[in-house]
């Protein structure tokens, strides 16, 4: 069980955290962006495939270029840092390979690992996170899903790159979240910003193919008229349902 300070303080950093459109000129130490980073990477991911990247733009000229990127809105030009959120969707076979090294480092320590869990790093994930060529394979797999699923319950995606690419977003969103409070928890402010030319930021980092841009993450230490507007949200029984 958390105490009590525990919870109030959890409370207080999200509560806290708004998306702030105008920061002021305070610098932001090094390590407060190390650390934030270092959380952001504990944030839960499927099957810890880990398909994040993040780039910690400090080069000037970049820096300015990524300014641009993200329409110099106010967040972007006035931040004293910029963060790149990274989706990759073809990282995960050099993960899986890691997991699996890392897990056999861990038995030889002395750490019993599960027969699942190597079915699971073995097979399962690379047959469910392999498409094919064209898609091929992810095809033929979601025929043979859609037949099973009349008798059971079984994996729907992901079956394509499409599925690759909300997959690989939804978890890199999970870390996204995590830097955020944690960025706030030091005594800073942050704005995600999905308003940018995703292409030029892709060229600006020289980023592969399958990298996706969930969002640019500007930083820094919010004016008074940092908040632009009242904190809105619909009813609450639009969004949370008891069944």
């Amino acid at each position: 069980m958390q105490s009590n300070d525990s919870i109030k303080a959890l409370v207080d950093i999200i509560e806290s955290r708004r998306s702030i459109r105008l920061f002021d000129k305070t610098p932001v130490p090094g390590e407060v962006i190390e650390k934030a980073l270092d959380l952001a990477l504990l944030a839960p991911n499927s099957s810890n495939l880990q398909p994040w990247e993040f780039y910690w733009v400090r080069n000037p000229e970049s820096k300015s270029e990524l300014v641009k990127a993200c329409f110099s809105q106010a967040a972007a030009a006035t931040a004293a840092e910029l963060v790149v959120c990274i989706a990759r969707t073809r990282t995960w076979k050099r993960n899986c390979e890691d997991m699996k090294e890392q897990l056999e480092k861990a038995e030889k320590q002395g750490t019993r690992i599960p027969k699942a869990a190597w079915l699971y790093y073995r097979k399962i994930a690379p047959l469910m996170y392999t498409q094919g060529r064209f898609g091929v394979l992810g095809l033929l797999k979601c025929i043979g899903f859609f037949i099973l699923g009349f008798w059971k319950p079984v994996s729907r995606e992901p079956m394509s790159s499409h599925d690759m690419k909300i997959w690989a977003t939804k978890t890199t969103a999970l870390a996204c979240e995590n830097f955020m409070l944690a960025v706030r928890a030091f005594g800073f402010d942050t704005c995600p910003m999905e308003g940018m030319d995703s292409r030029r930021v892709k060229k600006i980092l020289k980023l592969p193919g399958d990298a996706l841009v969930p969002m640019v993450i500007a930083i820094g230490k919010r004016r008074e008229d940092g908040v632009t507007l009242p904190r809105i949200r619909g009813p609450r029984s639009w969004f949370i349902k008891t069944i």
